[in-house]
């Protein structure tokens, strides 16, 4: 098993990443949401990485990745995650993203084929929704104004079910303090790019399994993310219950085992003698 922290250039900027499993296995990359971090994906990397090798990175910005000097759009975001993968030498991966990190994902998975096997998709749409601009100048304004622990605040509130909020839930304050820690040109830089985007072509023309994730009380999101699946020769669409923005933090049980049923269904299975043994085999579809 190698599990490292490590910075890395690529396309220009220095990136914080992690690796976690075992040399040899198959791997799955995580991309992230705004004003969160590799860390989000924790519970993840906990259950897959004994069969899967995983690779986490902080999207410009954010974390301790480096922050740009000029705004972000998706094209840039897509080559930031293509130019790690080839760093790596990794190709034919699972690429899984959150919000942010689910629209780069699927842009990578339409730019890149070589280096997506399967996308999962968590809580993003595929292009700014109607009022989006102004609402993301709404938040841009706020934290330039009041500072990003006031963004944090109103964020967290927007993220979490009802239930969760009410009930206090242990991520809460994690997922605060990723927010309140991003760097605000970081966040302003990232924001820019969901401002005005629109990815909704590039979906008929994807040749990959896509699993689209949405939580039950993220708004509009689950109705989008359903309709968006129409739109994609291979997909399906799961609902988390009682889950908001980040189900992956949030439910990561339920987040999980649709992923695990997905995996198994479309991505060949890899056994190892041991977690620690990178000797593996691929398991016919049964």
């Amino acid at each position: 098993m190698s599990d490292e922290t490590q910075t890395v250039r690529a396309n220009v900027l220095l990136f914080h990443c992690r690796i976690d499993g075992p040399e040899g296995a198959p791997w799955l990359v995580f991309s992230n949401s705004l004003v969160t971090d590799l860390s989000v994906w924790d519970a993840q990397v906990a259950a897959f990485a004994g069969r899967y090798r995983t690779l986490r990175y902080d999207q410009r910005g954010h974390g301790g990745t480096e922050v740009p000097a000029e705004p972000a759009n998706f094209e840039v975001l897509a080559n930031d995650a293509a130019a790690l993968m080839d760093h790596f030498g990794i190709r034919g991966a699972v690429v899984a993203g959150v919000s942010m990190g689910a629209a780069t994902a699927l842009l990578l998975a339409a730019r890149r084929p070589d280096l997506v096997s399967a996308v999962v998709a968590s809580d993003g749409q595929a292009a700014t929704a109607p009022g989006g601009a102004q609402a993301w100048q709404d938040r841009i304004d706020l934290a330039r104004e009041k500072g990003m622990e006031a963004f944090a605040d109103a964020t967290v509130k927007r993220w979490f079910s009802p239930a969760s909020v009410s009930a206090a839930h242990p991520a809460i304050p994690r997922v605060r303090r990723m927010i309140a820690t991003t760097a605000e040109p970081g966040f302003v830089a990232c924001a820019r790019a969901l401002q005005s985007y629109d990815l909704r072509a590039e979906l008929p023309a994807l040749r990959q399994p896509v699993l689209l994730i949405a939580g039950e009380t993220d708004g509009a999101m689950p109705a989008t993310m359903r309709a968006m699946a129409t739109s994609i020769p291979d997909a399906r669409f799961v609902e988390i219950s009682a889950a908001g923005h980040l189900p992956c933090i949030e439910a990561p049980g339920p987040f999980n085992a649709a992923v695990e049923a997905f995996l198994a269904e479309k991505v060949p299975r890899i056994e190892f003698a041991s977690p620690d043994d990178p000797t593996a085999k691929a398991v016919p579809e049964a």
